[in-house]
């Protein structure tokens, strides 16, 4: 896949592949023209621009980070300069403080609370205009979503929603609580990719978005078994 790098980072996309929402990050990233792996292990990560922490369960991530010993290995590359990217239950794992319990990896200041809108039957859909992100509205899909009620002062929030925050970033992470990847917008994928110093080869236009299926994702699933 062609891809122009920015400087001398590492070159590919990793998405973090233990739990929860793998394939369909995969695919967008595949539709970017971007070099993307699944990552599982120590060694993995050592070529990554970037990580992405897809939704799933933040508990059960946290417990399997812990068993396969990748916290400090997620850390220590996060040092050297990977840019990291939480959806969902991967925001939780990345914000310093969780309400009602310890935080994990501790790595954007700001507070996160766990379903914040409730059980599963109160998942929704909905669009907004991110203007650093695409110069078109995006549509959002929450799932069991966590509410961000507060960000410091070098956090960047780049979606405010009603009482809570819903996307914001420093300058190494990006944490958004919905899910880009269950919906045709490549546009937080390329925003994350630009913001790893990668450059991807699909054009910015939303053409790229319209040919997308949900279920375009299983070919990758069904590669991986």
């Amino acid at each position: 896949m062609s891809v122009r790098l920015v400087g001398d980072e590492p070159g590919i996309i990793g998405v973090l592949d233990l739990q929860g929402g793998v394939h369909e990050h995969l695919e967008h990233l595949e539709r970017l023209g971007l070099p993307y792996k699944r990552v599982k292990q120590a060694s993995d990560f050592a070529d990554l621009a970037g990580l992405i922490i897809p939704g799933g369960e933040s508990t059960c991530l946290a417990r399997l980070l812990t068993i396969f010993d990748l916290k400090d290995v997620i850390l220590q590359h996060h040092s050297r300069g990977m840019k990291i990217w939480g959806t969902c239950a991967g925001a939780i794992l990345l914000a310093d403080k969780v309400v009602g319990e310890k935080a994990f990896l501790g790595l954007i200041d700001m507070e996160i609370e766990r379903n914040g809108f409730g059980s599963q039957l109160d998942s929704f859909k909905s669009e907004a205009f991110i203007g650093a992100v695409s110069e078109e509205p995006v549509p959002l899909t929450f799932i069991r979503a966590p509410k961000i009620l507060r960000a410091g002062e070098d956090v960047h929030v780049l979606l405010r929603m009603d009482d809570y925050i819903a996307a914001a970033e420093n300058d190494r992470i990006l944490v958004t609580v919905f899910h880009p990847e269950l919906t045709g917008s490549l546009a937080f994928h390329r925003y994350f990719a630009l913001k790893c110093g990668l450059n991807p080869t699909a054009e910015k236009s939303s053409a790229a978005d319209s040919v997308w299926k949900n279920v375009s994702w299983m070919k990758l699933a069904r590669i991986a078994s």
